[in-house]
């Protein structure tokens, strides 16, 4: 499929179709306090980090949204365990402060639900990377959500990240596409996301009924959602993997 790439701070008229282009993220995904706070900030403050492919015929069919972040800055130097809400906040805090970035954070690459399948994720990594590198960058880190770990919400992160293949890749498709484009896996981040929210809120979301105590296996989470029925609530915490792209 040929795409063009853009970035939202060369086309600033395109920022509604950017945002609002479908996207097939399970309904609960986008329900993260942190999440919910600081990604729209992106397009609106760091435009030049979000990239986006138009198809032939002019439609958005795929978005890259990446943060700059100071990850040598005192009391930081490694990958938090709490991925995706630590480097967001991260990142908001460096720009407020005005602390030069050091690396860029992918922060998630989405594809419209007709155009998956063509290779676009791959695309949109190279062009995130490019434009990360066009800016001095010499490194871009990913706290990656396994595409494929939904399938298997009981196996353990760390076992299912370094499962590969008889080629010597991942055996995660997501994770295989970072690989094949440069990428080594750093560490997990064991509590990268977090959705904590009323039985009420979860029912809505995935419609199931959440009214029995412990793991219940949700439609596209990576891991077990925990349910307290009694004290009225359930919590979701997701993890990622780090992965680390030289350029």
């Amino acid at each position: 499929m040929h795409a063009k790439i853009s970035s939202l701070a060369d086309r600033p008229d395109m920022l509604e179709r950017v945002v609002g282009m479908a996207d097939s993220w399970p309904e609960f995904t986008i329900q993260d306090l942190v999440g919910a706070a600081h990604f729209p900030r992106i397009a609106a403050e760091l435009p030049e980090y979000v990239l986006f492919a138009e198809d032939e015929q002019g439609e958005i069919v795929a978005n890259a949204y990446s943060v700059p972040f100071a990850l040598k800055a005192e009391g930081r130097g490694q990958l938090p365990a709490n991925g995706w809400d630590t480097v967001l906040v991260w990142a908001f805090s460096d720009l407020r402060r005005g602390v030069r970035p050091d690396t860029v954070s992918a922060i998630s690459v989405s594809i419209a639900p007709h155009a998956q399948g063509r290779g676009l994720s791959a695309v949109m990594l190279s062009a995130m990377r490019d434009n990360a590198r066009a800016r001095g960058f010499r490194e871009v880190v990913a706290p990656v959500r396994p595409n494929a770990k939904h399938l298997e919400p009981h196996t353990p992160i760390e076992e299912y990240a370094h499962r590969v293949r008889p080629d010597g890749l991942p055996q995660d498709p997501w994770l295989r596409v970072h690989v094949r484009a440069g990428a080594t896996i750093d560490c997990v981040a064991p509590a990268s996301m977090t959705v904590a929210a009323s039985l009420a809120d979860w029912r809505r979301w995935t419609g199931l009924p959440f009214d029995t105590q412990g793991d219940i296996e949700v439609p596209g989470a990576l891991v077990p959602v925990r349910c307290e029925p009694e004290r009225g609530y359930a919590v979701y915490v997701e993890p990622n993997v780090w992965m680390r792209h030289a350029l």
